[in-house]
């Protein structure tokens, strides 16, 4: 399953950072490609406000 992101997402960039494969983009909030998303976890361990969770 791909993970994706919740409306409590502050724009921090942590999470893109981290991605192995790229399947986040920026926006207002960030948002993963569930296409591209390995569900690999990277994201959600990276993120300090606990806004990324499994779809």
């Amino acid at each position: 399953m791909a993970y994706k992101i919740t409306d409590s997402c502050v724009a921090c960039g942590t999470c893109a950072g981290e991605c192995p494969v790229g399947a986040i983009s920026e926006g207002d909030i960030y948002k993963i490609d569930p296409d591209t998303c390995i569900s690999c976890g990277t994201c959600a361990s990276v993120c300090p406000t606990g806004s990324i969770e499994e779809e």
